[in-house]
């Protein structure tokens, strides 16, 4: 089963279901603006009835004993293996990125079940002696039970199995609500939940056009106890806001303005393919992405001269297209933004090496852009760019290369380029990002804590840590 096969529909407690209101909403193929699906257009009444089965499926999920939670992630792991070619042929239909790098996507996202299928049983606590020496300290972990995830478009299957696979190992109830433009992926993620032998109630998917409200909705009602989020740092204080009169547990993985470093001793080849990672991958569109460029006086013209020959080699075509280097943008709106991003560069006295057209014909693409000599002060420095556009400026000395690169309210992942081993521990140290990429243009992986610092937000992802997220500490005194 596909997605497309399964239109006006939505999983409410792992049954296929319409919206209580009959209403649907379509999605899109960004790079022909055609319409793919009518998907179930989820109200707050079903959000409601969500979250009424996910409290009474609670107690009996928290009390399956950690193995069978396990058992049921790594099926699921198992199965979205065996339906690979299907999720990443709609993921790149409605999200637009190249099938190889859907691939990729459905690589990355099913490890987060299989991982979390192991992190399952272990769950521990400890018992110590009070220095007193009077009885025994205990101390347990306990499912914080019902939590809301809200997923984003740029990586629809990933950021999902990131969420749902520790809540469940945790022992926790779980309500998704998908990006209104990529519902379709998380419906077969869903299909492969109900087949791996998912309990009714413990899992609801809520695809729908008015995510306000039906978030709120769910955030003031008492049963629930957690949010994850991962989108803009705007949306995320607002549901923070939202969540404090409750005191919710949250988890925020915000936006991102990465720093890419390279300095006079870096591997000038290496550091080109790592720039082409840091920054291409997805096409820009992700939150890791690396938007500003700060290169060493020494090498910058050899390094720029690279790039742009790499990044004017990328052509541009449907992700499904053979050959195809870099799909559509998301929609409309986001390439405006990006562009808008680029006038105001070059307005302010950037220079364009490469790009910087919006294509004419359907489909929302946009070119491969390297702008150099970019101002401190353009937009494109300090706003999150999440397109395939490269700002490139020099500096003088590490220490200035450091301030400039710390200069932002954000703080999710940076990335430089040297060979000095004491440089690299000292870089690493000063940058002000929850993850850091030391002669390498990714950082994601599944076992290592993914989040960050400042405007970047708060809690982590993946890892020995991802699962303490969806976790309470009981002490109990013996």
């Amino acid at each position: 089963m596909t997605a497309l096969d399964i239109p006006n529909r939505l999983w409410l407690g792992g049954t296929l279901t319409t919206s209580s209101t009959g209403a649907t909403f379509p999605v899109e193929d960004p790079a022909t603006g055609e319409t793919l699906a009518e998907v179930a257009d989820a109200s707050p009444a079903d959000s409601a009835r969500a979250l009424d089965l996910a409290d009474e499926a609670q107690a009996a999920w928290a009390a399956k004993p950690p193995r069978e939670r396990g058992e049921i992630l790594r099926t699921a792991f198992e199965l979205v293996k065996k339906r690979a070619d299907g999720f990443a042929r709609t993921i790149t239909l409605e999200m637009g990125k190249t099938l190889a790098e859907a691939h990729g996507e459905v690589n990355y996202g099913a490890e987060f079940l299989r991982w979390n299928a192991e992190e399952a049983v272990r769950i521990g606590g400890r018992t110590t002696t009070p220095p007193s020496g009077n009885g025994r300290i205990l101390v347990t972990k306990e499912p914080v039970g019902p939590v809301l995830a809200v997923t984003p478009w740029n990586f629809p299957l990933a950021m999902a199995t990131r969420k749902i696979g520790p809540a469940l190992a945790a022992g926790c109830t779980i309500i998704v609500k998908p990006a209104a433009e990529t519902p379709l992926t998380m419906l077969m993620l869903g299909q492969v939940f109900a087949d791996a032998g998912l309990p009714e109630g413990v899992l609801s998917i809520l695809p729908t056009s008015d995510a306000a409200a039906l978030t709120e909705s769910l955030i003031t009602d008492p049963r629930l106890r957690k949010i994850t989020f991962t989108g803009s740092t705007g949306v995320g204080k607002l549901l923070v806001r939202q969540s404090a009169d409750r005191l919710l547990r949250t988890s925020m993985e915000l936006g991102g303005n990465a720093p890419f470093l390279v300095f006079d001793d870096a591997d000038i080849d290496a550091a080109v393919d790592g720039a082409m990672a840091a920054k291409m991958r997805n096409g820009g569109e992700a939150c890791t992405a690396a938007n500003r460029f700060y290169v060493a006086k020494e090498v910058s013209e050899d390094f720029t001269e690279r790039l742009v020959a790499r990044m004017s080699a990328l052509r541009m075509g449907h992700g499904l297209d053979d050959g195809t280097d870099l799909g559509p943008l998301i929609t409309a709106v986001q390439r405006g933004r990006v562009h808008e991003l680029v006038v105001d560069a070059i307005a302010q006295g950037a220079r364009l090496l490469v790009g910087g057209v919006v294509p004419g014909g359907p489909g929302t693409f946009y070119p491969p852009t390297v702008l150099d000599q970019v101002p401190a002060d353009a937009r494109v420095v300090r706003e999150e760019i999440f397109g395939p556009v490269v700002a490139i400026t020099t500096f003088d000395t590490e220490a200035e290369a450091i301030t400039a690169a710390n200069d932002t309210e954000y703080g999710l992942a940076a990335y430089f380029y040297t060979r000095d081993l004491d440089r690299a521990m000292r870089v690493a140290s000063a940058l002000k990002a929850g993850m850091v990429g030391v002669n390498r243009g990714v950082v994601s992986d599944v076992a290592a804590p993914f989040g960050g610092v400042k405007e970047s937000g708060f809690g982590r992802e993946g890892g020995t840590e991802g699962i303490e997220e969806y976790l309470e500490t009981k002490y109990v005194a013996l």
